[in-house]
């Protein structure tokens, strides 16, 4: 395929995006609409474009065009309002949903794309920020035709061996539904157990607890390593951090479906419980959770030292 690439959308993800792919020899075509952000790239070799119209126009046909924005009507209104990208791309061209899309929502707008003939992608991507820049983990859905065509992409913009493909619109999306549930669980466990290390009747450390666990026991992780950040960077007692934990749709959406299936998800559902109540209930847990977002997300999460 042309190594050329269209990325719409330039908040943290979609800006780590542009900038990884045209490290790997891409041209890159960005579209923000703040016109201001994409003019910033510039100067690293990204080509500007101030409509989607000015993307489309300048991409080869067939052209890619990768979407980095949140899910819900945002995308709605990139592909499909008027002057978006369906007005615009013609049959062969490939759309890539790269958001955090609910994937009953990806098989609507691929039939409604390929009534011109545009292809559709949906592409879960995890690893945060960080992950986008240096290299992603990689939830592909769609065609396996659609797929063997875009692999070099997904290869540049993924960690070596990151990426996989799952065949069927949605299954991409799906992967990455049921991942963020997963972390849901995974980031309470790790909380809560912070929180009883915390009101022990020792005077632990929880840093030197946090790297240790870091170090080859059978709960190291990522999430372990990013809290040894939070604590560095935060302190131990996080005061500065609010204990109100944001929440998505991708938990709720998780445990949904779960009980579509018939599937118990007890753990995952009493985390996403404890996010919604956290506002009500300050808890040095929230602090803890809301730590670990900050690291592997960048989301903002000051809050009060009078919260738990």
């Amino acid at each position: 395929m042309q190594k050329t690439i269209g990325i719409v959308g330039l908040g943290k993800m979609g800006m780590g995006l542009a900038r990884n792919l045209q490290e790997h020899d891409w041209d890159v075509v960005a579209f923000n609409r703040t016109f201001e952000t994409t003019q910033k790239l510039a100067a690293e070799g990204i080509k500007p474009a101030q409509t989607i119209r000015d993307l489309v126009t300048a991409l080869p046909a067939p052209r890619t065009v990768w979407l980095m924005v949140p899910a819900g009507n945002i995308v709605d209104d990139m592909l499909f309002a008027e002057d978006g990208l369906m007005e615009h791309l013609e049959a062969g061209d490939v759309v890539i949903d790269g958001g955090n899309s609910f994937y009953k929502d990806d098989a609507p707008r691929a039939k409604r794309l390929a009534s011109k003939g545009i292809l559709y992608m949906d592409v879960g991507v995890s690893g945060g920020p960080a992950g986008a820049r240096s290299g992603a983990c990689l939830m592909i859905g769609g065609s396996q035709e659609t797929f063997d065509h875009l692999e070099p992409l997904f290869r540049d913009a993924s960690l070596p061996d990151g990426y996989r493909f799952f065949a069927g619109i949605g299954a991409g999306h799906f992967v990455k539904m049921v991942h963020n549930g997963i972390e849901y669980g995974m980031m309470q466990a790790l909380a809560e157990g912070f929180d009883i290390l915390k009101a022990s009747p020792f005077a632990l450390k929880l840093t030197d607890v946090s790297e240790l666990y870091d170090r080859g026991s059978v709960i190291e992780s990522r999430l372990t390593g990013w809290l040894t950040k939070a604590f560095r960077v935060h302190g131990e007692s996080l005061e500065n951090i609010s204990s109100t934990v944001a929440h998505t749709g991708e938990g709720a959406w998780t445990v949904e479906t779960a009980k579509e299936l018939g599937i118990p998800a007890a753990n995952i559902e009493q985390s996403l419980q404890f996010r919604k109540d956290s506002a009500m209930h300050p808890s040095y847990t929230g602090r803890v959770l809301s730590a670990l977002r900050g690291q592997f997300g960048g989301h903002a999460v000051e809050g009060s030292k009078k919260e738990g």
